[in-house]
């Protein structure tokens, strides 16, 4: 395979209303002299502007084209804009250089050599089958309410698109002494991960399973770390970690620890964590024409800290740990594209498949609790589209 040359010049262009004047003409020609011929030209020819350009003092460029014109706006203001709006770019001695400043970085082969290197290396020699299948029409769009490990069971393999959840801390076990116990602990993630294991069947090659989790600060388990290792051994990726920052300061003024002393301070947080995952592939296959997030959003929610006030109405829907409908939007429109098929299978009262609902996706909820499966159903009704 032949090495692809390194181009010797960026080159950029841009139409003016009219032909460039003689006296324009002058100012570019003063502007050139000015720097050399292999670091940037600009040529004009009738109605468009042509810059060569290799590298630049910026900081020189603004200088001379002040000394040439005075206050903008002028042509060559224009040009200044023009290649200080190239965003990428390297620095060297000074300069910007546009060409060539990433030569260190292209290889011969990079792709073998990324492989040999360990790219995802866990989540090498799965045995995942890429041929996806449609979910039942039975089960779209519905709410169960049962163990989700053995509703799960029903479905075929690879139905599901998206899998977004936050676990709590007590299905199908009771709190009081046991709580306490070793076992309390390691019965809670045997059963929890049993679930897992069904929503990593059910969902399809390149889906994403995301999870809202907040660590047990009290009780010293990691619970982030423990789900992130569950998943990394059933080898899925590791797309990404999510902080969701709940600004809720409260927790300064409780629970000091060991005060003023580093016997045993208490650390204390106002965020949680959302870690996203994939079933082998990065990418995830969709329809362009069902994408839904817009560019300003985009931007803001691939920064991986997200401000997003906690929900305020746990009361109203009789549910002690509700996350907010903002953080379950985000999550939908920045990993699947409308019409793919949502689950939720810790629903509680059923954000995720109302947001669903509300963003053009399918959902399937499944809750142990006949009380929390019925207010979501009562919630679903009341979404009009």
């Amino acid at each position: 395979m032949q090495q692809e040359e390194t181009p010797s010049y960026k080159e950029l262009s841009f139409a003016v209303p009219s032909p460039v004047t003689a006296d324009v003409s002058g100012k570019i020609d003063d502007f050139n002299s000015r720097f050399r011929s292999d670091e940037v030209q600009i040529i004009a020819r009738g109605k468009t502007v042509h810059i060569r350009l290799r590298e630049i003092d910026t900081v020189a460029m603004r200088a001379a084209v002040h000394e040439i014109c005075g206050e903008p706006p002028s042509l060559l203001h224009q040009v200044c804009e023009e290649i200080e709006s190239i965003g990428s770019y390297g620095l060297h001695s000074g300069k910007r250089r546009f060409v060539g400043y990433n030569e260190e970085r292209k290889v011969k082969n990079r792709a073998k050599k990324e492989e040999n290197r360990g790219k995802y290396y866990y989540a090498r020699n799965n045995e995942f089958c890429e041929e996806n299948n449609e979910l039942p029409p039975g089960f779209l769009d519905r709410i169960l309410c049962g163990d989700s490990a053995e509703e799960l069971k029903k479905l075929p393999d690879n139905c599901v698109d998206l899998v977004f959840t936050s676990p709590p801390y007590n299905f199908g076990l009771e709190y009081g002494d046991q709580a306490q116990d070793d076992h309390y602990w390691q019965s809670y993630f045997d059963k929890l991960f049993a679930v897992f294991d069904e929503c990593i069947r059910v969902l399809k090659y390149g889906g994403r399973i995301v999870v809202n989790i907040q660590p047990l600060y009290s009780d010293y388990i990691p619970s982030h770390h423990i789900i992130g290792n569950y998943f990394i051994n059933r080898k899925m990726i590791w797309k990404g970690e999510i902080v969701w920052e709940k600004n809720n300061y409260n927790c300064k003024y409780t629970a000091w620890g060991s005060w003023k002393s580093p016997s045993n301070p208490y650390l204390k947080y106002s965020w949680e964590f959302i870690e996203v995952f994939c079933k082998g592939s990065l990418k995830k296959a969709g329809d362009r024409e069902k994408i839904d997030i817009v560019g300003d959003d985009f931007k803001k929610w691939v920064y991986g800290k997200w401000a997003i006030a906690p929900e305020r109405r746990m009361k109203k829907f009789g549910h002690p740990a509700m996350f907010p409908e903002e953080l379950a939007r985000r999550v939908l429109q920045l990993f699947s594209y409308r019409e793919d098929v949502v689950l939720d299978p810790f629903a509680g009262v059923g954000t995720t498949c109302a947001v669903s609902k509300m963003t053009g996706r399918h959902y399937l909820g499944i809750d142990i609790s006949r009380e929390y499966c019925e207010k979501s159903e009562e919630r679903l009704k009341g979404i009009l589209l």
